[in-house]
């Protein structure tokens, strides 16, 4: 699994204020994102665009979908914004509390959609469909987070998928895991089967020399 948010990042550029820059409620209202969505759909918008929904203000000389850019461009991507800590986002202009917790509230919400929509059905039941597994479903919760996390897929009698929780957050080089707790969450699900995976932040996907010790 690939890890690519960065651990500190340089401080957002500061904007010129433009007419672009106004706040959204001055915009012509067939430009306002929220209106768009209603109208034409949310696939008309950009990643920037449905973002400011979320955000609903911007910052002093900025408008929300400014804001929403900057965010972007300042984590490299949608994914690594979803993955940032309420640290690395309270630190940078624009982000107090309570939108850090909007954005991680929604980046919550987007991991279980996912796993409800993997767990409809799901067979692991071949290396073939483990692995499409491991790289839609399990790279994209923790391949942008900024710590190892070990991540446990509990399977029934059918290898159908009961569910797949993260059990365990380390640091930068490792995770330490207890199998005990890992055995009493798959005895509380009746799990006949078990698929475990980590991240590494160096972003090699070949188990490590600790990997094959431990």
């Amino acid at each position: 699994m690939t890890a690519d948010v960065p651990t500190s990042h340089p401080p957002m550029p500061a904007r010129k204020r433009d007419k672009r820059h106004l706040a959204i409620r001055h915009w012509a209202e067939a430009e306002r994102p929220r209106e768009r969505l209603l109208e034409r759909g949310s696939e008309a918008l950009s990643d920037a665009e449905l973002l400011a929904i979320f955000l609903r203000t911007g910052a002093r000389g900025v408008s929300a979908i400014d804001l929403a850019r900057d965010l972007i461009r300042h984590f490299g991507s949608l994914k690594n914004l979803m993955n940032a800590t309420p640290t690395q986002l309270c630190a940078l202009h624009g982000v107090k509390t309570a939108r850090a917790a909007t954005l991680l509230a929604v980046s919550e919400l987007s991991r279980r959609i996912l796993m409800e929509r993997a767990r409809e059905g799901t067979l692991l039941n071949s290396p073939i469909a483990v692995r499409t597994f491991l790289t839609e479903h399990i790279g994209l919760l923790i391949g942008g987070k900024p710590r190892e996390v070990f991540v446990c897929t509990y399977l029934d009698a059918r290898h159908k998928l009961l569910a797949c929780e993260e059990s365990a957050q380390g640091s930068l080089t490792r995770v330490a895991v207890y199998p005990r707790e890992i055995v009493r969450r798959a005895i509380e699900l009746n799990a006949a089967a078990l698929i475990v995976a980590h991240n590494h932040l160096s972003g090699g996907a070949e188990p490590s020399a600790a990997d094959h010790t431990t």
